[in-house]
């Protein structure tokens, strides 16, 4: 009940929990519950090509954006406003933002250093 509640709305919970019904792949992304439905013979290209347009990033982007975002879900909402400032301002001292701000002007992909 508490994963299902804090990844789709209270109504798509409330009624998956009162009548322990199955949903269709379609319905769980619908409702937010999966990123996206693909047939099992395409799954794991999909995975890999997902997993390494992930990789492609900038290292220090990830390493301080993936714990911020689940640290602010928790959070009052003014304080998590506060602490994504902050995050996103640490993320833009980085060698890796200047490169990325550059290559966005100059229609380039970037080079990470």
């Amino acid at each position: 009940m508490v994963a299902l509640s804090r990844n789709v709305s209270r109504k798509a919970a409330m009624e998956m929990l009162l009548t322990g019904e199955m949903i269709s792949a379609e319905d769980a992304a619908r409702i937010g519950l999966v990123n996206r439905v693909v047939r099992p013979d395409v799954l794991e290209p999909e995975a890999m090509e997902l997993a390494e347009a992930i990789a492609r990033k900038p290292r220090a982007t990830v390493k301080i954006g993936k714990p911020a975002f689940y640290r602010q879900l928790e959070m009052p909402l003014s304080e998590a406003y506060d602490y994504a400032s902050r995050a996103m301002t640490e993320n833009m001292l980085h060698a890796e933002a200047v490169e990325g701000i550059c290559a966005f002007l100059e229609k380039r992909e970037p080079k990470w250093p």
